[in-house]
């Protein structure tokens, strides 16, 4: 089936705010199996919305339409769609007693007049309950059995109307059953991840193969349709163990959910071991990854932002006639911080970043985007030098992951026997 997003908000078309939502259904739109074909912003103007859903009636199964669904007067998703489909909005009771139990819960004890719209419902519509806001989700069936979806706009609310009741609707509407599994890489580049499977992805029909490219990381999904979840999941097994001997350490987990900061607080707590990190051009980022994890109390001991050469000197130790004879990026200065991290703070495993982020700073000698990074495990002190291309957030990001990989390595290569 051919699914179509449209999102409505005049705030989208300004770059007011981000459509995550578009991300997360786009995500999950695949996870089903459905063929996105079009992404469709539109603004608060009712002619446009009309038009971008006729459009839409025209070239798809399935209409996703977020936002717009609230109290105000320029929200009109639900009012267009029953003007296209000649529809008229009825009242609906069961919406109106949620939304005077919903106020009576709130500290807003006094219900406006523009709120009773969103009890209204388009004709011969399925109601869908919003448990976390006050306006309600729709599922609209035309004559020629396309389907039409209403999704609130807030994430916290369309999330979860999502998760909890449009997905498993959709999943019975396909005659085939999805399995996924996600591949991820880091280390290697895109192009050359596709390199290395272009045969793969050259014969492939059923399991399929969806290269992404994800900052500083190449994920894979691997999806087979099949008549069971069993069956499916068997089908995408050889797949996966092919790119398992193809790329090996290359690849940090097979779980869509984990992420490669989570990879790496296992790890430290499969082996016992405390991380410290002193960071100059990331200034907390690489910190700021780990400590996100839940559980990562357990193996983070301490973390330095040591920007200047002073406070490299005080709080890791590092030797002012290094920093004089060979700056503060260059292999020798990373070395000596991510010592000087782990001695000073009794850490078995630590981790150093010093670079020039840009855009100002770099030289012909050490151009921007230049980036030393220091490992330090169990006494040994591996450091690498990265050339990075790109605006200084990009630099910044790309350290951290570099970073993250290189401790992932540097553990499963004294561990392997482990493991």
């Amino acid at each position: 089936m051919v699914v179509e997003l449209i999102s409505v908000g005049t705030e989208l078309l300004l770059g007011n705010i981000v459509n995550t939502n578009a991300n997360y259904l786009s995500r999950k739109c695949a996870e089903l199996g459905l063929s996105l074909y079009y992404q469709v912003t539109v603004g608060d103007n009712e002619s446009r919305l009309s038009e971008a859903i006729e459009t839409a009636l025209l070239r798809s199964d399935v209409i996703i339409l977020t936002g717009g669904l609230g109290p105000t007067k320029d929200d009109l998703t639900k009012e267009v769609t029953a003007k296209v489909l000649s529809r008229n909005l009825v009242e609906d009771e069961h919406s109106r007693e949620r939304m005077i139990s919903y106020f009576k819960r709130s500290d807003f004890k006094n219900i406006t007049d523009n709120n009773w719209k969103q009890t209204l419902t388009i004709e011969n519509s399925t109601v869908v309950d919003n448990d976390n806001g006050t306006a309600p989700g729709y599922i609209v069936v035309t004559k020629d059995n396309k389907r039409i979806i209403l999704l609130p706009g807030p994430p916290n609310e369309m999330i979860p109307m999502f998760r909890d009741s449009m997905f498993p609707y959709l999943r019975k509407l396909q005659p085939n059953v999805f399995f996924s599994e996600m591949v991820k890489i880091c280390g290697i580049g895109e192009s050359m991840v596709e390199t290395k499977i272009f045969d793969l992805i050259n014969n492939q029909s059923n399991p399929t193969i969806a290269p992404y490219a994800k900052g500083g990381e190449v994920h894979l999904r691997v999806t087979a349709a099949a008549d069971s979840l069993e069956e499916a999941s068997s089908m995408t097994e050889p797949i996966v163990k092919e790119l398992k001997n193809r790329f090996q350490y290359h690849i940090y987990t097979t779980k869509e959910e984990e992420t490669l900061e989570g990879v790496i607080v296992h790890l430290l707590k499969q082996y016992k071991l405390k991380l410290t990190c002193a960071e100059s051009c990331t200034g907390g980022l690489l910190s700021g990854r780990i400590i996100n994890v839940p559980g990562a109390s357990d193996v983070f001991n301490e973390g330095f932002i040591t920007y200047s050469n002073e406070a490299k000197s005080k709080y890791l130790g590092v030797n002012e006639a290094t920093l004089l004879e060979y700056g503060a990026v260059s292999e020798q200065t990373a070395k000596e911080m991510v010592i000087g991290a782990a001695t000073s703070t009794g850490s078995n495993a630590a981790l150093a970043i010093t670079g020039i982020a840009g855009p100002d700073g770099g030289t012909e000698e050490k151009p921007v985007g230049l980036v030393y990074i220091g490992c330090y495990l169990d006494g040994k002190v591996v450091v690498r030098e990265y050339k990075i291309k790109g605006d200084r957030q990009k630099v910044r990001d790309y350290s951290v992951i570099y970073a993250l990989d290189l401790l992932r390595r540097c553990i499963l290569e004294d561990y392997k026997s482990k493991i």
